[in-house]
Parts: C-alpha cells; structure tokens; sequence
C-alpha cells in the first residue's frame, strides 16, 4: 500500500524569511508560519489557539521568500513534512521537524502584509502569485510496489 506524505497550510508570517545560502550557493529560506483556530468554549466564550509551523524553501522558491515576503504576510504553502537531524553547538544531537515547501502561493494583495498580522489583506485568487520549486520524481522509486490495480 502507497502512504501520502503531505501538508496544506494557510497562515501568516509570524517574521520576515530567514534566508541563508548553501556552500553551492543555493539559497534556503525558513519560514516561521502561524494559523489559528477560533472555538467557542463551554462558557460560550470565543477562544483562539495558534499553532507555529517550521517551512523551508529552496533556490527559486526561497529568494522569492526573501523578495516579496514579510512579517505578517498570508500565504498558502503545500508540501511533504520531514524531520532532519543534527547537531548544535554543544555536540547534542537535535531534531527538527518543518514542512518542505514545494508550492508557495502569497495571498495578500500587491502592498499589503506587515503590520504584525493587524491589517488583514483580502485573498484575491487572480492576484496570488505561486511558485513551486522543481522536485526530482527519480528519488526512492526503487522501493515502491508496482502492484497497482489498474
């Protein structure tokens, strides 16, 4: 049986795009994204819960980032979550866990965003913008069944 590895996220920037370059210089963004749940709880009280989502970019995808992208910006990001492992500045091996951003659509209108997420940019889909970073569908097919029904 096939698995699906795959994240959808709407939300807005809770800081401007870390970007940084690689050794062959290929530039890496990270993202810091918030979406937020609004309930109703048993007293009939609204409450919010926000949850922070680690995404990075690569090459095209990330100097765009880095262009157009700013604290409180809205934007729809799709790809797999992976978990990478290594080692800070004390020899103690870490874990982190980030959705790899393999398509990033910005939302808010042409001038807006900022303003720590207090000015709330209407979402026009014939003014988003999307970039999708190239993937290479060679990776891993070695180990995948071909036992499909079809």
């Amino acid at each position: 049986m096939s698995s699906l590895n795959k994240a959808m996220i709407i939300g807005r920037l809770g800081q401007d795009p870390d970007v940084r370059y690689t050794q062959s210089n290929t530039a890496v963004a990270n993202l810091s994204i918030a979406t937020s749940e609004r309930y109703k709880d048993k007293q009939g009280e609204w409450k919010e819960n926000t949850e922070w989502h680690r995404v990075v970019a690569w090459g095209r995808t990330a100097e765009i980032c880095q262009e157009y992208l700013k604290k409180g910006s809205q934007v729809y990001v799709e790809g797999p979550i992976q978990t990478r492992q290594w080692e800070d500045k004390d020899g103690q091996t870490r874990y982190t866990t980030e959705v790899k951003a393999l398509t990033l659509t910005m939302l808010d209108s042409k001038g807006s965003g900022s303003g720590g997420g207090a000015e709330k940019a209407p979402s026009k889909p014939d003014n988003a913008q999307q970039v999708s970073s190239s993937v290479d569908l060679n990776d891993n097919f070695d180990d995948i069944d071909d036992d499909l029904p079809f």
